[in-house]
């Protein structure tokens, strides 16, 4: 496997053609390459979500990293940046989904690439990777324990007006899921509510819950870390990927 990578900040067009701040991995060499959005977590922008960007890079796919609460503190650290979104009630869901679908775009259009987009989401970015799977122009998705992708109506809000789950019948790709079975946000119970809902509306989907894992079990910096549930997730996730977004996109497709 070749492992040289680029990666540098750049700017992307994002919601209501906002330039936004956007962390951008790629292999080295001339392509063609799949591609992949990643969604950060609540935490935000943060050195471990770029970590991932890279990882992503080096194992072959150019990656996109929107950093969703640009707006909100443009140039805070991460911690700051997140604190300010919380405090403006979250990120609104049409603003998200416009910032993501822009990266997508960045990428889609890049000479390297193969036509191929995925998405990928941990926390409440798993919450937006379902949104996206489900409004946006994407080949494959990945829910890392995305939590109120099931919310009952007085979890709603303006910015979050409806569950993603809702939106089901919309699904536009295949979708993995993954999960910790002592997570509460999603519970096991939420994990089974969205089971039942894509298997009525007769969607591809592939759902792997673990034992002895709570939230965030891929964080190797949090109390949280599992690191059996993270081998196996990752193995998952690179065999979907793979599965989904390596076959170069048909014309006009």
């Amino acid at each position: 496997m070749r492992d040289g990578i680029q990666a540098e900040t750049i700017t992307i067009r994002g919601h209501g053609d906002d330039d936004i701040e956007a962390y951008f991995a790629r292999p080295l060499g001339p392509g063609p390459h799949p591609s992949v959005v990643v969604i950060h977590h609540m935490p935000g922008y943060d050195r471990a979500s770029k970590e991932i960007v890279r990882t992503f890079a080096v194992y072959g796919y150019s990656t996109v990293m929107p950093n969703l609460f640009h707006r909100y503190a443009p140039g805070a650290k991460a911690n700051d940046a997140a604190a300010a979104a919380r405090a403006a009630g979250g990120v609104p869901d049409e603003q998200a989904m416009g910032d993501v679908d822009g990266a997508v775009r960045f990428l889609r259009t890049a000479p390297s690439s193969n036509g191929r987009v995925g998405v990928i989401g941990y926390c409440s970015g798993g919450r937006q990777t379902y949104l996206a799977a489900c409004t946006l122009d994407v080949d494959d998705a990945v829910d890392c324990y995305g939590g109120r992708v099931v919310a009952s109506a007085d979890e709603l809000s303006p910015q979050h007006p409806v569950a993603p789950v809702d939106l089901t019948p919309d699904l536009r790709c295949p979708l993995l899921g993954l999960f910790g079975k002592e997570d509460r946000s999603p519970s096991p119970e939420h994990v089974g509510v969205m089971e039942e809902a894509l298997t009525k509306a007769g969607k591809v989907f592939e759902f792997h819950s673990y034992d002895d894992a709570g939230h965030a079990f891929f964080s190797v910096d949090r109390p949280s870390y599992r690191v059996e549930a993270a081998k196996d997730g990752w193995k998952q996730i690179w065999s979907w990927f793979g599965q989904h977004l390596s076959t170069p996109a048909a014309a006009g497709a």
